[in-house]
């Protein structure tokens, strides 16, 4: 079975080299391919030395960058891997394994539990644990490290995962695309490095981190719409509910309203709470359509 090892890079031109060199000794049968996005240094000189097929990526971003190797790397298992040299090398056969053995259709080498000091920056921990916890509460699941930048993915899921993501977000929705189609998704606990002098990390703690949230936010509520939708319109109807039973009871107590702008609040929080459960309700209903229409599509893909 083909393994082709893809390694998105910006700037890598300190650890780039090193990088090629150990994972083709470590899978010494896969294509290993670098994906340059717009670097202004040696990266794709450097890459092609070490043994690497190279491929420019006009478009900024790691999004984009993924966008392209899903679309045009042909293979049976992809392994993703930072060029920064922090994952080890060592662990792709076994990071591997699970999908060329058809056991798994994503493996995610979780690092937080073999980090070294200095490996994540201040709030970095912090920030992956709360957005693995408010996955795991959204969907389901029991992941440790959904930001991982070291993955392997199956032919299927590759090919089937519209990416839309532009930057660092990406790997929050690819975990979250794998959870709601139902993909098989394993972690595999490796050690994580860190940077060598002179690399340095293009993740921006605050901006990033809003953009991964602010990811998960749209996803679950494209993904899980009545949840979503019906959340908020029973906030809004119980709302609507204690200032119904106090205008009611002001009512029958004075024989009139006097609070005419608190009875209209109450109507309208009413009102909006019915239409968001509809809302919810039918783009409930229209998921569940496309859902079906997913799974008759991707298996077509797979086929040819």
């Amino acid at each position: 079975m083909k393994i082709a090892i893809v390694i998105p890079c910006h700037n890598e031109e300190v650890t780039i080299g090193k990088v090629v060199s150990d994972f083709r000794a470590a899978l010494p049968e896969a294509e290993i391919h670098v994906f340059d996005n717009v670097s202004t240094d040696r990266t794709t000189e450097l890459a092609q030395r070490a043994g690497a097929i190279t491929h420019d990526v006009a478009s900024k971003g790691k999004g984009n960058v993924v966008r392209a190797m899903f679309r045009d790397i042909e293979a049976d298992c992809y392994v993703l891997v930072d060029g920064d040299d922090t994952y080890p090398a060592a662990h792709a056969s076994q990071l591997a394994a699970p999908v060329l053995e058809q056991r798994a259709d994503m493996v995610v080498g979780a690092r937080l539990a073999k980090h070294e000091t200095g490996s994540f920056r201040s709030l970095h921990v912090f920030g992956n644990r709360l957005i693995a916890f408010t996955i795991n509460r959204l969907f389901g699941a029991h992941l440790t490290d959904v930001l991982s930048g070291y993955r392997a993915f199956s032919r299927r899921f590759v090919k089937t995962m519209p990416v839309l993501s532009r930057g660092f977000e990406i790997e929050s929705e690819m975990t979250m695309h794998a959870l709601e189609q139902g993909f098989i998704l394993q972690e595999l606990a490796i050690p994580y490095g860190t940077r060598p002098t002179g690399s340095e990390s293009k993740l921006h703690t605050f901006k990033d981190g809003y953009r991964v949230l602010r990811t998960i936010l749209q996803i679950f509520k494209d993904y899980r719409p009545l949840l979503f939708f019906g959340t908020l319109g029973a906030i809004l109807l119980a709302f609507s509910f204690v200032i119904g039973v106090v205008t009611v009871e002001e009512f029958a107590r004075l024989q009139r309203v006097e609070g005419v702008a608190r009875a209209v609040l109450g109507v309208a929080a009413g009102m909006s709470g019915l239409l968001l459960l509809v809302t919810g309700l039918v783009l409930d209903s229209i998921n569940r359509r496309m859902r079906a229409n997913y799974v008759l599509i991707a298996d077509q893909v797979i086929r040819k």
